[in-house]
């Protein structure tokens, strides 16, 4: 039975572009995961994206190795941009009409961030992708992507991984991992699952916003995923929903 969603985010680990590379981003993967958004779209799903730059750069891994913190948080974002564009090339390649947001200045090669731009983006039927993180430093792509799908008014957040969805330990360390088809806010703070960082996780529980976490390396998945196809990824649900 398909879900009851018209306007999506996509969140897209960094890590995730790396594909079979050591550093950089795969190309391959960049075309698959065009794909996997240009599908959704021609269903006419409104879909907005934001993309990590783990692949690239991390700001919490220089901050271990004596970076400041800050200036390394900043370079994070400069690294989102760069998924963000290839992204966006690799759509606009495929014919799909895009805007990439920033949120840090750089009229050159983005729009600045503005909610009610974005929405209008959305509604003419443009896939958005949102890049710089929150524009702040000491906050994730995680917490980004959970802040701009609250913005936005999204019905759900879409988080694509290279595991089939929650688990209750590693499932790439212990294949007898158990996943979980639905499980409540309140289990994943209680079991700690790591889906994402608490400040992300924490917006989504106050504002009730749905969180479904799939395998984006699977192709088809996200079509699946929207369709409401059973055992295709975990869904977070809130009690009070």
């Amino acid at each position: 039975m398909a879900n009851n969603y018209k306007r999506i985010l996509l969140k897209i680990s960094g890590e995730a572009l790396l594909g079979t590379q050591g550093h950089g981003i795969d190309g391959d993967i960049l075309t698959q995961y065009a794909d996997e958004i240009k599908a959704a779209h021609d269903e006419n799903y409104e879909v907005s994206v934001v993309v990590g730059g783990g692949n690239i750069f991390r700001g919490v891994k220089g901050a271990t190795e004596g970076m400041d913190r800050v200036q390394g948080d900043y370079m994070g974002m400069l690294a989102t941009m760069i998924n963000s564009m290839a992204l966006q090339d690799a759509l606009e390649r495929k014919g799909v009409h895009t805007r990439l947001m920033s949120a840090i200045r750089m009229e050159e090669v983005a729009e600045p961030y503005i909610r009610r731009r974005a929405i209008r983006h959305l509604e003419k039927g443009r896939v958005v992708i949102f890049g710089a993180g929150t524009g702040n430093p000491y906050f994730t792509t995680d917490t980004a992507a959970s802040l701009r799908a609250i913005e936005v008014e999204a019905d759900v957040i879409l988080k694509g991984t290279r595991v089939d969805g929650i688990f209750d330990s590693d499932p790439e360390k212990n294949p007898d991992a158990e996943k979980f088809q639905t499980i409540t806010g309140e289990e994943v703070l209680e079991r700690r699952l790591s889906i994402m960082d608490l400040t992300a996780f924490t917006l989504c529980r106050e504002n009730e916003t749905p969180i479904i976490v799939f395998n984006m390396n699977v192709v088809g998945n996200l079509k699946k995923v929207l369709a409401g196809e059973k055992n295709i990824g975990s869904t977070v649900v809130w009690e009070d929903s």
